[in-house]
């Protein structure tokens, strides 16, 4: 993996000011950035390996789910401009925080990009590498930060972030962004709340994990002449080894990642999991692991184990330990 050593000193944005001078040239609508002393004072904390300067954001735009969940988990509702949310992602009507998101504006049904993040003058962008920043699509923090813009990037996607990698373990890496998101808008308590009800709820499951064998589990996400799925660097491998299982991929230092039909049949999986997209619906994949030669004899087929897991509870995010406490309950109901 490549590494890179951390700067001196903290990475400092272009004065913010001008910077949405430049930006008002593209867009005339909305509010101005409260200037007052607790907004305009800096706090320094890391974007993976990086320590970056924030000072604290009134027109936040989130990608996808996960990234608006942590935002409105921690009641920063007033904070948050509007989210990109594409099809990939459930209903926002299936979030706990569903009266939130209808405060704020949907940006966005497609992929982010810097012309909507600077036609609509946001002050911080949250998203995931190559979920949301891209170099492919010519929106990084890089980019950003030459424009003035600040950018938080998911720790658990820093596993393959070229610049600062960062390894966390994926629910660290969960706890880790609520308590940096906590110190940049000035929340810390609330966010140490947070983190600690979501860490109580990971210690009562795993103290209900039954004794014995833990079931072989596969997580399918997509894919039919080659299969994506989980590897150890993302939320569904914690979800499977804490509620009580193994994901019979949990050795490959990968996040989403491609694998073969051959490797998941030598596996012989007791149990899938289905990660259900708004666009992919779950039914869909779980008839063709019926119908395909190549899946059809795999006990969790044969046997019709199949668990469906919210998209937004398989990407990083505090929906991760609803997805946790459904899957350890399913896991419970097998006889083995």
């Amino acid at each position: 993996m490549p590494t890179a050593s951390a700067p001196s000193a903290p990475r400092r944005f272009p004065a913010l000011g001008a910077a949405l001078t430049a930006v008002a040239l593209l867009s005339a609508c909305g509010a101005e950035v409260d200037t007052d002393d607790a907004a305009s004072a800096e706090v320094t904390v890391k974007r993976c390996g990086e320590p970056v300067s924030y000072t604290v954001p009134r027109r936040a735009v989130a990608y996808e789910g996960g990234s608006a969940d942590k935002l409105f988990s921690l009641g920063l509702t007033d904070h948050v401009l509007g989210y990109v949310l594409p099809p990939a992602n459930p209903p926002v009507s299936q979030s706990p925080w569903a009266s939130e998101y209808a405060e704020v504006r949907m940006l966005s049904d497609d992929l982010l990009n810097k012309e909507l993040i600077v036609s609509h003058r946001a002050d911080l962008v949250v998203a995931g590498w190559n979920s949301g920043f891209s170099d492919q699509r010519g929106i990084t923090p890089d980019i950003l930060d030459k424009l003035g813009i600040q950018s938080f990037m998911h720790t658990e996607s820093c596993y393959n972030y070229p610049r600062f990698p960062q390894r966390t373990a994926p629910f660290e890496a969960l706890y880790t962004d609520l308590e940096r998101l906590g110190a940049i808008f000035r929340v810390e308590e609330r966010a140490e709340k947070v983190v600690d009800g979501l860490k109580e709820r990971v210690a009562a499951v795993a103290r209900r994990v039954p004794a014995g064998e833990r079931p072989r589990v596969f997580l399918y996400d997509s894919g039919t002449d080659q299969p994506f799925t989980a590897g150890n660097q993302v939320p569904p491998n914690d979800i499977i080894e804490t509620a009580g299982g193994r994901n019979v991929f949990d050795r490959l230092d990968a996040r989403w990642t491609q694998v073969s039909w051959e490797s998941v049949a030598e596996a012989a999986p007791e149990v899938v999991i289905i990660l259900d997209y708004g666009d992919q619906p779950a039914q869909k994949k779980i008839d063709f692991l019926k119908e395909s030669p190549r899946t059809s004899k795999l006990p969790a087929v044969k046997n019709d184990r199949f668990f469906v897991l919210n998209y937004n509870e398989g990407i990083s995010g505090p929906r991760n330990v609803d997805g946790l406490e459904k899957f350890a309950d399913y896991l419970r109901t097998l006889k083995r």
